[in-house]
């Protein structure tokens, strides 16, 4: 049985990784794939589009109602391909030396088909407590789909009371990782000529003065690490991604953009940088700039805040798929996931999943067939549990 759930679950990976679901573009022929199964099964199917309609979330269930149900989670988007040097096409399945070759294989595909392999086996089960399948959508790019469908539980007064959520950990156990904000600011100014740079107001010279003040509060955060803390770095990082702005040398830039992320280690850490760069902006730029030229401004637009996940001492979550793997450890990670959303909604939450974060976003990207079997042991032995 276990090896015909294995061909089954390389066969459904086969499709989803057929599905380009790249962040930037739809991913409503994957959920349509999803549903059919699931609904074929007797689930209970909800399923929510975003503003645009090009994207959405499924939330399907199997078992009984009722609050305290277990919730599989994985996100159906993945990063683009451009510019990377793939053996083969990304968007086709291959296997080679025990490995799953295409692009979301470990990212988050591989968990995905496990699940979904699973299924027909949980239907049959007389499960005790609801068991819900939970896909989204944008989970690349803010964890915009994990957001609408916490918000959409909420609503529907739905409480499940465990979440595991199957990024790529090798299936270890984490238990906890740092929270990922990213914003872009914008400066806007008084373009002119560049001998005469008093009469302007130059967006660049005060994007970089923004940056210095950041990477002033960065140093700051370094002081801040929380006694105990088994982060690494065990402190707030904040950094600068990009910058962009100005025409010619010979042109006092009216325009510049800054983007830039922090993770923090604690939600007090990201009020306090906000505070800070916010005060820095208001109090001393701004004036200047508009003491030349009175519709200069400062914007910053917020792409994403994802709160981290918090390790606690007492975890439902941990402690049952602790009992599903065998693994009496938990660890603590640098990258981000949609965990931290579901733990804020007030649902015990752990990240277990088949594959290697460092096979993800990669040319390549693979998931070993090895890994595989172990998240359908997993799979198969919380079936048991909940029955």
């Amino acid at each position: 049985m276990r090896t015909e759930r294995l061909d089954n679950t390389t066969r459904i990976l086969a499709d989803l990784v057929g599905f380009p679901t790249i962040s930037a573009e739809s991913n409503l022929e994957l959920i349509a794939y999803a549903s059919e199964m699931l609904s074929a099964l007797g689930a209970r199917l909800s399923v929510t589009l975003d503003e645009s309609g090009h994207k959405a979330n499924l939330f399907a269930t199997l078992g009984p109602e009722g609050d305290g149900g277990i919730v599989l989670s994985g996100h159906s988007d993945v990063v683009p391909v451009d510019g990377q040097d793939w053996t083969g096409d990304p968007f086709a399945l291959r296997m080679g030396d025990g490995n799953l070759y295409g692009r979301g294989t470990c990212d988050m595909k591989g968990f995905i088909a496990c699940c979904l392999a699973m299924a027909p086996h949980y239907a049959g089960l007389d499960l005790k407590r609801p068991l819900h399948f939970a896909f989204t959508y944008d989970e690349e790019v803010g964890c915009f789909g994990a957001r609408a469908l916490v918000e959409e539980l909420e609503r529907a007064e739905i409480r499940p009371s465990v979440a595991i959520i199957g990024e790529p950990t090798m299936m270890r156990i984490i238990e906890g990782h740092k929270g990922c904000f990213e914003y872009t600011t914008e400066f806007r100014g008084l373009a002119g000529h560049a001998s005469g740079p008093e009469r302007g107001v130059n967006a660049v010279e005060y994007a970089v003065r923004y940056i210095t003040r950041l990477m002033a509060i960065a140093e700051e955060l370094k002081t801040r690490a929380p006694l105990g803390n088994r982060f690494d770095p065990p402190w707030t990082t904040l950094q600068v991604g990009t910058i962009s702005g100005g025409a010619a040398r010979n042109v006092i830039a009216d325009h510049c953009s800054v983007e830039w992320e922090m993770r923090p280690v604690r939600n007090e850490d990201a009020d306090f940088v906000k505070d800070r760069i916010r005060a820095y902006a208001e109090l001393e730029l701004k004036p200047a700039m508009r003491a030349v030229f009175e519709d200069a401004d400062i914007v910053t637009h917020v792409i994403g805040e994802v709160d981290g996940l918090e390790p606690v001492t007492e975890s439902e979550a941990r402690q049952i798929v602790s009992e599903l793997t065998g693994l009496t450890e938990a660890e603590v990670v640098a990258f981000g996931t949609e965990a931290g959303l579901f733990q804020k909604a007030g649902i015990s939450s752990v990240i277990c999943g088949p594959g290697s974060i460092e096979q993800a976003h990669k040319a390549d990207e693979f998931v070993s067939i090895e890994q595989l079997d172990q998240c359908l042991g997993m799979l198969e032995r919380l079936g048991k549990r909940m029955s």
